[in-house]
């Protein structure tokens, strides 16, 4: 009696095996930002943002900063803006007209579709603003829409609440914390790691785009809906 074959081993879909193409360094423009792409011209206005009262706390979970002089922050934005991986646009919001910020595409796999975006520093004047949300959106739909990755990434500080609150009000989905899995400035780190897949995205989009056109925005200024609340399904909070 010949012997039953091996059955086959269970293997994930199959999907276009197309390598996405690399973000380029080009400028995005939105109705209350403006991004661009990195560049040591930035540098004295970032210096500026970086002296806003409440800044300080904002440096906690980087790998970099605060910086000492205006000086150490040039190097540190020419050497940001001559990487590849990350990619960094400064954060130009429309309402003060000036660079109060940064942002990057990192972790950039074009063959398995995967891209995070990471790397975020805005001025305690552009937090929670409609223009932080939106420098956000922009790169995220690049990435999804623009260059057709399957995988978007967002990983932070596992104590970094308000990086998590972020990721969860923008539609991603947690999917674990990597324990002690780096050191930052003489700190032990474990990374919480969230995604948004293709087949979520375009929910994610429609919800974030909503939040942000016109029509829900009052006279003073102020959201007549929450982000959060129009994200579906609801998305777990979970301790690193």
């Amino acid at each position: 009696m010949p012997d039953s074959p091996l059955p086959e081993p269970p293997l994930g879909p199959e999907v276009d095996p197309t390598p996405r193409p690399l973000p380029a360094r080009i400028r995005h423009e939105g109705a209350s930002v403006t991004l661009e792409p990195l560049q040591a011209a930035h540098a004295a206005e970032l210096w500026q943002a970086t002296q806003s009262p409440g800044a300080e706390p904002g440096w906690a979970y980087l790998g970099y900063g605060p910086f000492a002089d205006e000086a150490a922050m040039r190097r540190h934005v020419a050497a940001f803006a001559a990487q590849h991986d990350p990619m960094a646009w400064a954060v130009r919001p429309k309402a003060t007209g000036t660079a109060d910020g940064w942002l990057t595409l990192m972790e950039i796999f074009p063959a398995d579709s995967a891209i995070e975006i990471g790397h975020i520093w805005f001025s305690p004047r552009m937090q929670r603003t409609r223009a932080a949300t939106e420098a956000m959106f922009l790169l995220m739909r690049h990435a999804m829409d623009d260059l057709g990755y399957r995988r978007l990434v967002w990983k932070c500080h596992a104590l970094n609440q308000p990086s998590r609150d972020a990721a969860a009000r923008l539609g991603f989905r947690y999917e674990g914390t990597l324990r002690a899995i780096k050191v930052i400035k003489g700190r032990l780190r474990d990374t919480a790691q969230f995604s948004i897949l293709a087949d979520e995205w375009p929910a994610r989009r429609d919800a974030i785009a909503a939040w942000l056109d016109e029509a829900n925005w009052d006279g003073q200024g102020r959201p007549r809906a929450s982000l959060a609340r129009a994200q579906h399904p609801p998305l777990p909070w979970v301790a690193g």
